[in-house]
């Protein structure tokens, strides 16, 4: 059998994280026609086109399945697109492959926030790996920030809870620092006795650089034990939640109206009591208004309803495409 002619009402949705990338192909009646995943997507570490040679290999197994050869339109949430100009520049290679007459590339955070939202509006704050924050009103403005570290303002994020926790657990065991447990249950995850023994394995690489992801957890089980030190830590990071959703809500003159706040990520995801109630605590006093929610759906139904959205799809496509992943059959 034949490939079938491009269809200008489907769309072809990326979510396309550091670890890994989701894709769908979806027509304008919501319904999905194929889906595929692939591995993580870093033009920084790789190079653009190394990054979208991988990229290519996942939607090529969703347009075989699908039966197309491209589509109407490509709505891609791409992980390191931080700036407008890096979305521009991944728009134009993306453009360069011909999968799409269209293209619109976003930061993957406004993938997260599409997906908890019957509607383009809100804020979104993701702490995984990182921390980012978006926001969009239904108008097309949004709020957003640089998100690519310290030089950029940013605090938080998996990695830096895990440097911080290292850096509080080594000054308490040299005397620079106060007393934390943290000096015991970090190297202890990883059967050390001591911080100088960790320090030692990591700086000699005994223990991989990306080990150091596992630290966060132990900070967060650190703090829920009680200890004054981990337990501060997880509070300045709900501060910093806080602080970027309160000041992406006014930018879009949203601070005054009733409007979801998303949180999403693997760390705000996790589920820790601390962290969480203290975000509730805190926004239900600089931003009464907000609708706090916990973002667990796909982040690639978010691409897929940002491709709708484009279509002028109505509220009925939508949710069909919204059970296909809500459903649990994707």
């Amino acid at each position: 059998m034949g490939l079938t002619a491009p269809d200008p009402l489907t769309v072809l949705a990326i979510d396309a994280g550091n670890s890994k990338t989701d894709v769908a192909v979806v027509n304008a009646a919501g319904e999905v026609l194929a889906t595929a995943r692939g591995g993580g997507f870093r033009p920084p570490v790789v190079g653009v086109a190394a990054a979208l040679d991988a990229l290519a290999e996942p939607v090529a197994r969703a347009f075989a399945d699908a039966g197309v050869t491209s589509v109407g339109h490509v709505a891609a949430c791409l992980a390191n697109a931080d700036l407008p100009v890096e979305e521009e520049q991944l728009a134009a290679a993306l453009h360069a492959r011909a999968w799409g007459a269209s293209v619109e590339v976003r930061n993957d955070t406004f993938a997260i926030l599409r997906a908890g939202v019957a509607e383009p509006r809100g804020v979104a704050v993701v702490c995984g790996a990182g921390i980012n924050c978006v926001g969009m009103r239904p108008d097309g403005r949004t709020a957003r920030f640089p998100a690519i570290g310290r030089i950029s303002g940013d605090w938080g994020g998996g990695w830096g809870l895990a440097e911080e926790a290292l850096w509080h657990a080594a000054r308490a065991e040299d005397g620079r620092g106060g007393p934390t447990s943290l000096a015991r249950t970090l190297p202890a995850h990883f059967g050390l006795p001591t911080m100088y023994a960790l320090i030692e394995a990591l700086h000699l690489e005994h223990l991989d650089h990306d080990r150091r992801h596992e630290l966060t957890p132990v900070l967060f089980a650190t703090a829920a034990d009680g200890d004054p030190v981990a337990r501060a830590i997880v509070t300045r990071l709900a501060e910093e939640v806080t602080v970027m959703a309160t000041v992406a809500l006014r930018r879009l003159d949203l601070l005054d109206e009733e409007a979801p706040v998303l949180l999403g990520g693997s760390v705000l995801t996790a589920g820790h009591p601390l962290l969480n109630d203290t975000v509730r605590t805190l926004l239900a006093a600089r931003a009464p208004k907000a609708d706090v929610r916990v973002v667990t759906a796909s982040p690639v139904l978010g691409a897929v309803l940002l491709g709708l959205d484009r279509l002028g799809a109505d509220a009925g496509a939508q949710e069909r495409a919204r059970g296909h992943w809500e459903g649990g059959r994707s």
